[in-house]
């Protein structure tokens, strides 16, 4: 539609395409981080969780590169370049139809182990699988109870109060710490450094470079760093290029190198974002639900970062107009605030099972998980007890 709506001259056309494309876009970034959280070994769960994000970065680096003038960002090319969305999701469309259902939606939501089984020998490429099996089994007595949670029920659900709360405020931080306001600002600031305006749209894709190079690297050392110090260290890092960008701003008329100041803090930011605040939120999501509330919990922090996304796109000019260069004072505050919180609040969840992570929430929510394991229960501080009669209970 997108690729044709120039000869057919409709304007419409895009604006449906456009709608339509959202929507793909809003199911893929909840649906896609789940599912292949759902599919990893726990020892490569962060890795594999930020491979989302990255081919998001490479996605939008090969949106800059096609947009160069003297590629397709002409009047002859820009039909050409909308009309390429569709390639993906030919590829998709080819592909997908292969691909296993997960195996935990298999076995806790659905029941059928067999096809839990096999599935898992699918993606794993061995046959013993039984340990995992296990661990699902475990996950599943956890919480009978619950059943299958909706978003109403999780807003309302006293267990998991404290994890809703961390996916909403990570999901703000990420997006109203200001990437969005940056990556706006980016060129006026490329300009006011003497980078002429027809080059501005190489240093962009430099820019776009670094942020695939960078969310590369989170993917190499989320396993061994962790994802709580790439959170601190990522939001800290914005913190610091915001406060700085903002006295650069100010002083770039006065100070002939301050230009190169700001220049440097959108690289910084930029670098900062990419190794923390992009990826690893989706991460945690994954791992501080379980199999019954994890849609909704994605469904709860889809929407908050979409709105979230939205409302810095609608303020900002405003907020730019209004406060100028000081605007990314706020944006630095935003930063902080949300470090403060993920300091306190969110714990280290590497190499942890869904069931170990919900353990280490139960005691801010003020409940016990109590697992039925034979003949013995497990409470949240991992000691047993021998019972003659033991009950499954979620909380």
């Amino acid at each position: 539609m997108m690729g044709v709506s120039e000869l057919a001259r409709s304007y419409e056309m895009i604006i449906i395409a456009r709608f339509v494309v959202g929507i793909c876009a809003g199911i893929s970034s909840n649906v896609v981080p789940m599912y292949l959280g759902e599919l990893s070994p726990k020892n490569l769960r962060g890795a594999i969780g930020i491979v989302p994000q990255l081919f998001i970065t490479i996605g939008i680096l090969t949106a800059q590169v096609f947009g160069i003038r003297s590629i397709l960002g002409n009047l002859e090319g820009w039909p050409i370049m909308l009309a390429l969305t569709g390639v993906p999701a030919v590829l998709e469309l080819l592909l997908l139809p292969f691909f296993p259902e997960s195996p935990r939606y298999l076995l806790i939501q659905k029941g059928d182990e067999d096809a839990a089984r096999k599935a898992l020998q699918l993606v794993r490429g061995w046959d013993d699988v039984d340990e995992e099996l296990m661990e699902m089994h475990l996950e599943d007595q956890s919480e009978k109870a619950e059943g299958r949670l909706s978003v109403l029920n999780l807003l309302s659900f006293h267990s998991l109060r404290w994890q809703l709360i961390s996916v909403i405020a990570m999901n703000m931080g990420q997006q109203l710490s200001g990437v969005n306001a940056i990556y706006y600002y980016a060129d006026s600031i490329f300009l006011s450094a003497g980078v002429k305006l027809n080059d501005i749209q190489y240093v962009t894709v430099g820019t776009g470079s670094v942020n695939v190079f960078m969310t590369i690297a989170a993917v190499f050392i989320v396993e061994a760093s962790g994802r709580r110090i790439l959170l601190l260290l990522g939001f800290a890092i914005c913190c610091a290029a915001c406060f700085v960008l903002t006295i650069a701003l100010n002083f770039q008329d006065s100070v002939s190198w301050m230009p190169y100041v700001s220049i440097a803090c959108v690289i910084i930011y930029v670098i900062g974002h990419a190794i923390g605040p992009s990826p690893i939120p989706y991460v945690i999501t994954t791992e501080i639900f379980r199999q019954s509330s994890r849609p909704a919990a994605f469904m709860v922090a889809g929407s908050v970062h979409w709105l979230s996304n939205f409302t810095v796109g609608l303020v900002f000019p405003y907020l730019e107009k209004g406060l100028g260069q000081f605007s990314f004072v706020i944006f630095g505050v935003i930063c902080l605030i949300t470090l403060i919180y993920i300091w306190v609040l969110i714990p280290e969840t590497k190499n942890k099972t869904f069931l170990e992570i919900s353990q280490l929430f139960a005691k801010r929510n003020k409940v016990k998980i109590m697992v039925e394991t034979e003949s013995k229960t497990k409470d949240q501080d991992g000691e047993h007890c021998q019972e003659e009669e033991v009950k499954v209970t979620a909380f």
